[in-house]
């Protein structure tokens, strides 16, 4: 039996906030390294203060007392505190893997006596077919995973290749209309050619 693969599903509002804050501390590492940069290079450190204002901040900080910090500041930072907790929780509920099989069978129809599904070798068979009726095509290799087909083909000659794959991939477009499969993605790739020198070595 062949063996099963599994998709990772990711949130893309996850992975958009994650390259945010990377990029920000990148930034800021960047800043920083640049401030260390020109410190090397004997620029006064006053000059380099006030660029940075890291000298002026810390200052600031280190002088602070508890009586320096209001009831309104808590408060200010309590929320700012829940809410960041908050965006991290629910960025690591997107994290966690959601893993879903990769091949699965397209339902057409469903009525009270039952339901019509096609399995993914079906559909892979028709986009095969579809590609090897191209004059140009001697072997071609479908795999319908998560909703989308890859598709290898083995070309004839190494000549009109751009124009081989894109005949190919509208043929199999093709194919899925008429035997009314749900349209999908399909990617289609070289695997080789075969050329007279190998016909002869086999």
């Amino acid at each position: 039996m062949p063996r099963q693969r599994l998709h990772l599903e990711s949130s893309t509002l996850a992975d958009a906030v994650g390259r945010g804050l990377v990029a920000l501390l990148g930034a800021a590492i960047a800043w920083y390294g640049l401030m260390t940069v020109l410190l090397a290079f004997k620029v006064s450190p006053a000059t380099v203060d006030d660029i940075s204002g890291y000298r002026t901040a810390f200052d600031y900080l280190s002088g602070l007392e508890a009586g320096d910090i209001s009831s309104s500041d808590r408060l200010i930072i309590a929320i700012v505190a829940v809410a960041a907790a908050l965006v991290a929780a629910f960025l690591l509920w997107r994290a966690l893997p959601r893993p879903h099989l990769a091949r699965h069978a397209i339902e057409v129809e469903e009525t009270e006596l039952g339901r019509t599904e096609i399995q993914p070798r079906a559909v892979e068979r028709a986009v095969e077919s579809a590609a090897l009726q191209h004059p140009a095509v001697v072997g071609a290799r479908a795999r319908y995973d998560d909703d989308r087909i890859d598709l290898a083909v083995t070309a004839r000659r190494a000549t009109d290749l751009v124009e081989t794959l894109r005949d190919v991939e509208e043929r199999a477009f093709e194919s899925l209309a008429v035997h009314e499969l749900r349209p999908a993605h399909v990617d289609v790739t070289l695997a080789g050619y075969d050329s007279p020198k190998r016909r002869e070595l086999r």
